[in-house]
C-alpha cells in the first residue's frame, strides 16, 4: 500500500458517510457504547470491522500477537476493564485465526528471542494438550487445532479475570470463542460452554 494513497481514500470514505448522513461525525463525537469487546490478533487479514460487518462506535477492539490473553500484559487488563466496567459490554469474543504467524512460531523448536516469553504463553497450551495435539497425525491439521484450543484456553484465562467474573454474576456477561478461517472465509464459533468452563475453575479462581 502507498502511504499517499491513504489520504485519497480518506477523504472518499468522508465524502461518502457525509452523503449518507450529513451529521455522522457529529454523532460520532458525541461517545461511544459498543456491546462487543473484541480481542483478535494483530494479523493484517483478520480485522474485527471486517469480520464482524460493524461500524465506528460499535466494537471495542483490542488486537495483540495471537490474540493472547496473559495476566500480567497491563494494556489487555487496561482494555477489558475499561470494556467491563465504563462501557458496559454485553459479550467479549477471543478471535483467532487459521495460518496464524504466532501459534505456528509457537510449534517450532527455535529461539525467536523477544518473542520467546509472549510464545511461551502458547507453548504452554500445547503442553497442556500434548496428548491429543500429538496424535493428530497431519501436521496442517495440529497446527489448526493448536489454533482451535489456544482461543480456548485464552477464553479460560479471561474468565480467570474478576472483573469478568462480576460482570457474568451480575449482568450475564458473555464470553465467546471464534476462530477465522482465512482460506475457507468462515468464521466458525467454538461454542465456549461459559457456566461448565466458570464451574471448573471456580474452585480456585473464585474473585468475584
Amino acid at each position: 500500500m502507498e502511504l499517499r494513497k491513504i489520504f485519497f481514500f480518506f477523504f472518499k470514505w468522508i465524502e461518502k458517510k457525509l452523503e449518507s448522513d450529513a451529521k455522522y461525525f457529529e454523532k460520532l463525537s458525541e461517545g461511544q457504547s459498543p456491546e462487543v469487546l473484541f480481542i483478535g490478533c494483530s494479523d493484517s487479514r483478520v480485522t474485527a470491522e471486517e469480520l464482524m460487518g460493524s461500524q465506528p462506535g460499535e466494537v471495542f477492539v483490542h488486537r495483540n500477537v495471537s490474540n493472547m490473553v496473559i495476566s500480567i500484559d497491563l494494556n489487555m487488563n487496561a482494555v477489558v476493564d475499561y470494556a467491563i466496567n465504563f462501557l458496559k459490554v454485553k459479550h467479549i469474543v477471543i478471535c483467532g485465526h487459521y495460518f496464524c504467524g504466532g501459534v505456528k512460531a509457537a510449534m517450532e523448536a527455535q529461539d525467536l528471542g523477544i518473542l520467546n516469553p509472549w510464545l511461551r504463553n502458547i507453548r504452554d497450551v500445547f503442553r497442556i494438550h500434548k496428548q491429543e495435539l500429538n496424535s493428530i497425525v497431519d501436521e496442517n491439521e495440529r497446527y489448526k487445532r493448536l489454533v482451535e484450543l489456544n482461543v480456548q484456553e485464552q477464553c479460560i484465562n479471561l474468565i480467570k479475570i474478576a472483573s469478568v467474573q462480576k460482570a457474568y454474576k451480575h449482568r450475564n456477561l458473555q464470553v465467546h470463542g471464534w476462530v477465522f478461517d482465512i482460506h475457507s472465509g468462515k468464521l466458525i464459533d467454538l461454542k465456549i460452554d461459559l457456566p461448565h468452563e466458570l464451574k471448573e475453575i471456580m474452585e480456585i479462581y473464585d474473585l468475584g
